[in-house]
């Protein structure tokens, strides 16, 4: 090769990846803007397509619009009311440990002194264990929700490229497609495997612990339970917990009632939590689960937790996603690379 000929190489590739850090730079702020966006487009894909089949002309620009403001009030409003009820209600939790008669430690003591009547020698202290247990909640599940005001304008952006994305979705596709070294058809089927593994997650675990600590939240409101919308965001952790789910909220609620006096506030509760939120655990989660989800419940819950902390309260659904993406295309490298590697090599040794 001419030495004119590397230089230019040389030159052009420098230049590439100058180019291709500064855009890094400037797109890194709206990165989880757009994987939500992206997210958000692949689920509703289905929902796009039906709407377009009934605008006039089948105008994409209609239909994208029509789509993104579905989204935005069905999953975006929903999901920021949500954040901001559980960040006033963390707000309202730590003022009640800093205070000596806060409501917290007035109802564990109640609930202490009805089980002191049953066990005279029973002492937990819950409410010093409580107490000298706050700075540590301070510190972690506070910083999960600081950037609530950032988490809206990421909504915004999100929106925007909603938009674009269902529009313009399929044109970007094929040049995704077009750039790809794969062959066409592989691609393809890369594209559709990682649609409905997004699905699968987003709707049948995700979605499916919402609605459960949604109801819960519910319920406790019903029943008079105060910061029912704190309790119902950890029922929804707890809902990704195998062989644990809501219980880890309602079966204390419900005790906490039986035990205070509050008969028909817990019978109540005790019949919400069987009938109504089992109902989304025993019928409509398996349904939505056996869509194409294989992810292991451990993993969910882990990638869950560490979107929250990494992405604030839309790390939710991203976490499991991201995680999703990443097993996913170590399925297919599995698949389409190493096989491939492997034929490659048998028909080698037989030549």
């Amino acid at each position: 090769m001419q030495l004119s000929r590397v230089v230019e190489y040389v030159f052009f590739f420098g230049l590439l990846i100058l180019a291709g850090y500064m855009v890094w730079l400037i797109m890194a702020p709206f990165l989880t803007a757009l994987a939500l966006s992206i997210i958000i487009v692949t689920i509703c894909q289905p929902l796009y397509e039906k709407i377009k089949a009934r605008v006039p002309k089948q105008n994409k620009s209609i239909a994208a619009l029509v789509s993104t403001l579905v989204v935005l009030t069905v999953i975006i409003l929903p999901l920021v009311l949500m954040s901001s009820l559980v960040v006033g209600e963390i707000v309202n939790f730590y003022q009640d440990l800093d205070t000596d008669t806060g409501s917290i430690q007035a109802q564990i003591a109640g609930i202490e002194a009805s089980l002191q009547t049953i066990a005279p020698n029973f002492e937990l202290n819950l409410a010093e264990q409580i107490k000298s247990s706050a700075e540590w909640i301070t510190g972690n599940l506070g910083a999960i929700f600081a950037g609530t005001v950032s988490t809206i304008f990421i909504f915004f952006i999100s929106l925007i490229g909603s938009f674009y994305f269902f529009r313009d979705g399929a044109e970007l596709l094929q040049l995704v497609i077009k750039a790809s070294p794969l062959p066409d058809d592989e691609d393809r089927i890369i594209l559709h495997r990682l649609a409905t593994a997004v699905r699968a997650v987003a709707t049948g675990t995700v979605l499916v612990a919402i609605i459960q600590g949604s109801l819960v939240a519910l319920g406790f409101t019903l029943v008079g339970i105060d910061r029912a919308a704190l309790w119902g965001s950890v029922a929804s952790v707890g809902a990704l917990i195998p062989g644990v789910g809501t219980t880890i909220v309602n079966v204390p609620a419900i005790i906490y009632l039986f035990a205070t006096g509050q008969m028909v506030s817990g019978f109540i509760l005790l019949i919400w939590a069987v009938l109504i939120v089992g109902m989304v655990d025993n019928f409509i989660g398996p349904y939505l689960m056996s869509r194409g989800n294989n992810l292991h419940p451990f993993i969910i819950l882990i990638s869950v937790l560490g979107g929250i902390a990494l992405m604030g309260p839309i790390g939710f659904v991203i976490g499991p996603v991201i995680v999703t993406l990443f097993i996913v295309l170590l399925e297919i490298y599995n698949q389409y690379i190493v096989n491939e590697n492997s034929v490659s090599a048998d028909e080698i040794e037989i030549a």
